[in-house]
Formats: C-alpha cells, sequence, structure tokens
C-alpha cells in the first residue's frame, strides 16, 4: 500500500529515526512513493515535447521549475548551452552530483500504443532513448536529498546537471571542459533500459564530423567537363572508408549518413555533405582511425578536383566504472527491488511484444527482478557522454526497466513504453536507488575516499583530460 504524508510529516519521522539511530532510507523511498503521480505527469509532459539536442527548452524549463519551487539555485545557461543548468542545494563538502537528460531522437515517432501508430501530431523526435524519464527520476531523487539533508543537517552540497544534447551532441563534455564537475566528489546517474542493473561496464569511445565536399556546378549533359561533381567526392570517400574496415581493429565500427547529394540529376552536384561517426572501446584507437579517414578524405578530393573540410561534431571517451561505487549502488538497487506488473501492463507487454524483433518479448518477470553485481563486464556497444564525467569524478550509473524487457533502445516500441506506467514504475525504481546512493555517499567518507581511489587506478597517474571534440564551441544547430 502506498504511504501518502504531508513533507512536514515526513521530516518528523525523519529527525526520529536520526535521534534513534535508525535508518532514514525507508522514509526517503516513501517520500518517493508519494510523489510518484507528480513525476509521472512530468516525465509525460517531456515525452510529449521530445525536443532534440540542444532545442529542449520546454524539457529544460519544466525540470527547473521543480528545483525552483523546492530551494534550490538555479544557474542556466552554463557551458555555453542555453539548455542546460545546474541547480544547487547546501554547501561546502563533499560535493555530489546527479545527472540529468531530457532530449530526444529525430524521427523516431510513435504514440503510447503497443501496436505501430506514428503520431500525427506535428512531432518531429521520440523519446526512443527514455531521456525524459532520466531528467524526471533524476529530479526526484535530487529533491528528495535535498529534503533529507534539510531534515538531518546534513553537511555538503548536492548538485544537479540539467545536460542537453546526450544523443549526438556531447552536451556533458562541455560541461567537464568548463570544469563544472572539477570540485565533485561522486557523480551518480542511470537511464532507461528493460532490466535493473548496476552498469560496471565500459562503453565505446565515439568521434563524429560531417565532411563537406565543394565541387563545380554544370549542366550534367550539356557540359560535363566543366563539373567537378561534389557528390563524387563523398563517394569516392566512402568507398575508400569502407575499404578501411578490413584494416582496422576488429571492435571499430564506422558508420555514416550522406546528409546532401545534390539537388537535381542533371546539375552537377557543387556541394556534397557525408556525416561520419568511429567508434571503439578505446579513445586512443579512435584517434588513430580517425586520422586515417581523414586522410581518406583528403585523397577523395584530390582524385575528384573537388575540396573538401570537416567539422568536428561531437566526441566521446570510453566510460571508466567505479567499484567501490557500484557495489554501494547494488546494494541499494537491491533494497528497492525492480517493477511489479499490473494486469493492464501485462497486457501491454504482451501485445508489444509480438511487435519485437523475433515476435515476442523476453519475460515480463524479468523487469521485477535485480540483476547480479558483476564488477566486470564486456563494453556496452554504444556511446556516451557520461564517460566525459567519468574520468573526472568517480562516476556510477544504473538502468531501470523502463521498457517491455526485450526492448531495444532506438525503436518505437521504447517510445511507446516510455509513455506509460511502466516506464513510471522503473523510473522511481531509478530515483529511488539513487537518492539512497547519495545518502551513502554524504554520510559514508570512507565510501568517497574507496571510490576516489579506484578512479586515480583505473585511468592511471600520467592522465591528463583531452577533449575528442577538441575546443570547438557547442554545436548548438548540428542537426542541420
Amino acid at each position: 500500500m502506498m504511504l501518502r504524508f504531508s513533507i512536514r510529516t515526513f521530516i518528523t519521522l525523519l529527525l526520529a529515526a536520526v535521534a534513534g539511530g535508525q535508518s532514514t532510507k525507508p522514509e526517503i523511498m516513501a517520500l518517493l512513493d508519494q510523489r510518484t503521480p507528480r513525476y509521472a505527469a512530468i516525465a509525460r509532459d517531456i515525452w510529449t515535447y521530445a525536443e532534440v539536442g540542444y532545442q529542449e527548452y520546454k524539457s529544460t524549463a519544466r525540470l527547473q521549475e521543480q528545483f525552483t519551487a523546492a530551494g534550490f539555485e538555479i544557474e542556466a545557461g552554463v557551458a555555453g548551452m542555453p539548455t542546460a543548468f545546474i541547480a544547487s542545494y547546501g554547501a561546502g563538502e563533499p560535493v555530489i552530483g546527479i545527472l540529468g537528460e531530457y532530449d530526444a531522437l529525430p524521427g523516431v515517432l510513435q504514440t503510447a500504443s503497443p501496436e505501430r501508430e506514428p503520431r500525427t501530431d506535428g512531432a518531429m523526435a521520440g523519446h526512443a532513448c527514455g531521456h525524459h524519464l532520466f531528467g524526471t527520476g533524476s529530479t526526484a531523487a535530487a529533491i528528495a536529498v535535498k529534503d533529507w539533508m534539510e531534515a538531518t543537517g546534513a553537511r555538503g552540497t548536492l548538485r544537479f546537471y540539467g545536460c542537453p544534447a546526450e544523443e549526438g551532441g556531447s552536451g556533458k563534455v562541455y560541461l567537464v571542459r568548463a570544469g563544472l564537475f572539477d570540485d565533485v566528489d561522486a557523480v551518480l546517474h542511470w537511464h532507461a533500459g528493460d532490466r535493473n542493473a548496476v552498469g560496471m561496464g565500459s562503453s565505446m569511445a565515439n568521434k563524429s564530423a560531417k565532411f563537406r565536399f565543394y565541387g563545380r556546378a554544370s549542366h550534367a549533359a550539356g557540359a560535363p567537363e566543366r563539373g567537378r561533381s561534389a557528390l563524387d567526392g563523398v563517394e569516392a570517400f566512402d568507398y575508400m572508408a569502407n575499404m578501411m574496415r578490413e584494416h582496422v581493429p576488429s571492435d571499430t565500427r564506422i558508420h555514416y549518413v550522406i546528409t546532401r547529394g545534390g539537388e537535381a540529376p542533371n546539375v552537377v552536384p557543387a556541394f556534397a555533405e557525408v556525416f561520419y561517426y568511429v567508434r571503439n572501446p578505446d579513445r586512443l584507437v579512435i584517434q588513430d582511425v580517425w586520422a586515417r579517414l581523414e586522410q581518406a578524405a583528403q585523397g577523395a578530393a584530390m582524385g575528384t578536383d573537388t575540396t573538401v573540410e570537416w567539422e568536428i561534431i561531437h566526441g566521446n571517451y570510453e566510460l571508466l566504472p567505479n567499484e567501490p561505487l557500484g557495489r554501494a549502488m547494488h546494494a541499494n538497487l537491491s533494497r528497492v527491488g525492480g517493477v511489479d506488473y499490473d494486469d493492464e501492463e501485462r497486457t501491454f507487454a504482451r501485445v508489444l511484444g509480438r511487435n519485437l524483433p523475433g515476435g515476442r518479448s523476453a519475460a515480463p518477470e524479468m523487469a521485477s527482478q535485480v540483476q547480479p553485481f558483476q564488477p566486470e563486464t564486456p563494453p556496452f556497444p554504444a556511446s556516451t557522454d557520461v564517460a566525459d564525467v567519468s574520468w573526472m569524478v568517480p562516476t556510477i550509473g544504473l538502468t531501470a526497466a523502463t521498457w517491455v524487457p526485450g526492448t531495444p533502445g532506438h525503436s518505437w516500441q521504447a517510445v511507446a513504453a516510455g509513455g506509460t506506467s511502466i516506464a513510471t514504475k522503473g523510473m522511481m525504481v531509478a530515483a529511488k536507488t539513487i537518492a539512497l546512493t547519495a545518502v551513502d555517499l554524504f554520510t559514508d567518507p570512507d565510501l568517497r575516499t574507496a571510490a576516489r581511489e579506484d578512479l586515480d587506478r583505473r585511468r592511471g597517474a600520467d592522465f591528463r583530460y583531452e577533449p575528442l571534440l577538441g575546443n570547438r564551441p557547442p554545436p548548438l544547430d548540428y542537426r542541420k
């Protein structure tokens, strides 16, 4: 049964628990249960907004409203990004950070139906990676921790980072580059998923750029000899890049889309553009492959008598896990537990499961389970800008079962589940786990010390941070 009580009653219970030497964690969990309807509505609003990276004006405003009402200090537009913000409470050490995201993916349109039903209300994007839940759940956790700090007199600084443009924009890298994590003792985050687990695996480092070729327009039939095709430059470049695939480490990924190829077949294209990603579990390999890719672009331009330039769009390190923080977070996740479906949610999962690859979902019971803690796991085959944070500050995260088990990320099925009560339940599992882990970090200096020692060991004594995207300003119009 859901516990319902006022914040005044909550504070009274906290003070009584502290005076009696009892844990305050059950009270924090009960408070978040009480607030679930509020945060479900906020997540649904942001799901509806579905704003892409660096354009999340409604989404960031919706979250900032919550922090302002809760008494946080807000610094908006940090690191040159209008939709980024930091919400702070308290003063002094330790400094504990919580991350939140809120950007959507372009083109993945879907209602909250388990059958394929694209939105037709003018939306241009969808929350196929669950960032509406990420930002809202982290907000819920941060405000609950603030209430705990206020009730107990806990010392330190709580800091929420509103992070735009994770999807291809590397928003957090600009926060790191601006030094906004330099004084932080630990950072907590989470992500939407189809199961409940603490993430101890790494990820793939990633670098991208738009390569722009310039030629000379001419009539394709009447005077082809006078033209120089920018599209020929792109195609020659793509062919050379595809030949490289045999001669790079086998865990490297090179993928691209031609974003501009010309306007009409009877006009020799004077401009063409191709957008490339290169990934590998090791950023040093990325640097080597990327240098060769740039050479291929230059060779393609020479061979087609065109010119080429490129704009680095984003770059992320590989994720650095932290075992002491991972064990602490896993203990809290185990205490919180997973997601139990009601009859309506089971019906939704069954219908959606028929539309998943293979024609069925994994067992719904998987959502109710907490996966065992594994200190060493293979790198996850995707990239995240949380990785750059993890090289600067001890960082740990979890996934929570916000999607029907078996649902792949970046799919319409993820968008559909993200608009339902299934997603809300998973979001609150994450909110509780992050809040309880933040309490541990505020109250246990030994945990903070162990986390810092683990970070120092993993990154090495000679580590110096150099962002893969260099010194470029945030690419606020990178989707154009």
